[in-house]
């Protein structure tokens, strides 16, 4: 089992980042790849889990190890996998979706991509009294409107990543700058904000 990987990121993809050690590239699926841009070409280190399956062995990576086991407990959950897990993952914070299922809140969990009704009452039935030890006192101090908060800046992203597809723009020229159009989402910018950075990147190249 690896646990973790160190070594100099190399490469960046929409769903995955290169990090080279002893010679050797280790390709790592992670929930958002461009979170990491500003460490390519440098030392880093990721925490992994080793996924087996019939016709692949995958790796996925995260940058810290809560967040890496929480990953491992959405794949307990029934009806979700690996790319649910990453999906779940890139729109929310650990503490975001552990506050989420504690307060029963399907709501939010509902605004992730591809988590109807049903599997966001299943992941709160599966999870709620597993998550204690992802519980310290930073996590409770996430509130409820930090919750709504999080769900509508996740909405409002969304909505300006699909205005930006409708201009003509790849889903892979947009995962390039999301992570940046998230933080400014997250900071309370508005569709149209989000759109005018975006194409302001896009200018910039």
């Amino acid at each position: 089992m690896i646990d973790f990987v160190e070594g100099t990121l190399v490469y960046l993809d929409s769903e995955y980042v290169v990090v080279e050690t002893g010679g050797i590239g280790y390709r790592l699926f992670c929930p958002n790849p461009y979170h990491f841009v500003r460490y390519e070409g440098m030392k880093t280190k990721l925490y992994t889990h080793h996924h087996v399956r019939e016709d692949a062995i995958l790796l996925y990576g995260f940058p810290t190890r809560d967040e890496r086991d929480l990953f491992r407990k959405l794949l307990d959950v029934s009806g979700i996998g690996p790319k649910g897990g990453l999906a779940i993952l890139s729109a929310a914070t650990p503490e975001q979706i552990v506050m989420a299922v504690q307060q029963e809140n399907v709501t939010y969990l509902t605004k992730f991509p591809g988590i109807g009704k049903k599997t966001a009452q299943r992941i709160i039935l599966d999870l709620k009294d597993k998550l204690s030890g992802f519980t310290p006192s930073a996590f409770q101090t996430v509130a409820a409107t930090e919750l709504t908060a999080g769900a509508s800046a996740a909405t409002t992203l969304q909505e300006a990543v699909d205005a930006l597809q409708s201009l003509g723009y790849s889903d892979l020229e947009v995962q390039k700058i999301r992570g940046e159009l998230s933080k400014e989402a997250k900071n309370g910018a508005g569709i149209e904000q989000l759109i005018k950075q975006g194409l302001a990147l896009f200018m910039r190249g």
